[in-house]
């Protein structure tokens, strides 16, 4: 393998750590499905910073970054979420998976056409998924209501105006 390669490949690994993830969480095994993100996120974080290390930064790499983090940071954690407590609020429930989902999808899209350095507008998807993922594993017995307001906030958070530091 030529290791000019290697940053798509981790981001390749991410993508098949989303599919896992919803694997898992099909499968009704939440915690796992959750770790999987996290995992996802760990991978996510240095493909980016590897590529510009080398050199190797492309158009082509950026586009695939963004697939993987909607299945990985937006599909995944959402389904989990769905699977896990939402579908107990039926229709709400499932309108505020499609919402996260929606919004990581036109944050990335914002993200891959604007020029933006030293801050994120709205925060990352990768951070929002992870979030969700933080929330499956803590919220144990809180109301439902609870963990939809927060993701429902997340969604919105993605496509704010906030400016965040990129760390």
């Amino acid at each position: 393998m030529r290791i000019e390669v290697l940053p798509n490949v981790i981001t390749g690994a991410n993508l098949v750590i989303g599919m896992i993830a919803l694997a898992y969480a099909i499968e009704g095994k939440f915690v796992i499905a959750s770790i999987m993100i996290l995992i996802a996120a760990f991978l996510d974080r240095f493909d980016g910073k590897l590529a510009r290390k080398m050199g190797t930064s492309s158009d082509f790499g950026k586009e695939l970054d963004s697939l993987a983090d909607l299945v990985s940071f937006g599909v995944a954690p959402a389904l989990t979420a769905y699977l896990w407590k939402l579908s107990d609020m039926g229709i709400a429930g499932l309108l505020i998976i499609i919402l996260f989902v929606l919004c990581g999808a036109l944050r990335l899209a914002r993200f891959n056409i604007m020029n933006v350095s030293g801050y994120f507008l709205g925060i990352p998807i990768t951070i929002a998924g992870s979030l969700v993922a933080i929330i499956i594993l803590t919220a144990g017995s809180a109301p439902v209501f609870v963990s939809a307001l927060l993701i429902f906030l997340l969604a919105g958070l993605m496509v704010s105006s906030i400016k965040l530091p990129k760390f």
